[in-house]
């Protein structure tokens, strides 16, 4: 569920049931994980998941254009009920643009930093203008996702240029693990910021799943 660069077809665990009954959630890569675990700790065996390249979230002007192509293979798959499993994601409105043409709803909120912490919290908190967030996928992908996109494994010196204007990284983790709290220190301690932890469980996203019916 790591994989940086493929998509991902993940059938529900009653596949017998027909394409028509289900709904295929059309989701960024970086969250499937929490999206499986919120469909089996629920039952939620209507939920059929295509995950789309989590590597897109360095590259945000390919998700509305990826998402309007994936809705369009599931309608004409049989698929008659479609969520899209995104925030906005970095792009300025035009997965909103898209999800509006094709009539389909999308995860509630500007990206998922805001919809694990809580949109509402997330919207509420002041103190965090300066802090750079990583998620559990952010933490274990730190390399492939933070430094190598940003070239900061060949040219380290662009890290002040990158960072400069932070002065925390702040850990919004969905599962307590220790293992994953001590790769966010290490980021935290890789670009100079001070370290933050908060257990944010799965927040918005599970009541976003379960509406999508």
């Amino acid at each position: 569920m790591d994989a940086v660069d493929v998509e991902l077809q993940l059938g529900s665990p009653s596949d017998e049931r027909t394409k028509a009954e289900k709904v295929r959630v059309i989701a960024c890569g970086a969250i499937a994980r929490e999206v499986l675990a919120i469909r089996n700790a629920n039952g939620l065996d209507h939920i059929d998941l295509l995950c789309l390249p989590a590597i897109w979230h360095a590259h945000p002007e390919k998700i509305a254009p990826g998402v309007e192509k994936a809705v369009e293979e599931a309608r004409a798959a049989g698929f008659e009920r479609v969520f899209v499993g995104y925030a906005d994601c970095g792009t300025g409105g035009l997965l909103d643009k898209v999800c509006e043409r094709l009539g389909v709803e999308r995860i509630a909120g500007p990206h998922c930093y805001s919809f694990f912490a809580g949109n509402e919290a997330f919207a509420a908190t002041e103190d965090d203008v300066t802090a750079f967030f990583l998620t559990d996928f952010l933490a274990r992908q730190f390399r492939a996702f933070v430094i190598e996109p940003l070239g900061l494994d060949r040219y380290p010196q662009l890290k002040d240029m990158y960072f400069g204007n932070y002065t925390k990284l702040v850990y919004l983790s969905q599962v307590e693990d220790e293992g994953l709290q001590k790769k966010a220190q290490e980021a935290a301690d890789y670009l100079g910021l001070a370290y933050e932890y908060r257990f944010t469980g799965y927040g918005d996203l599970g009541a976003e799943l379960l509406r999508a019916r």
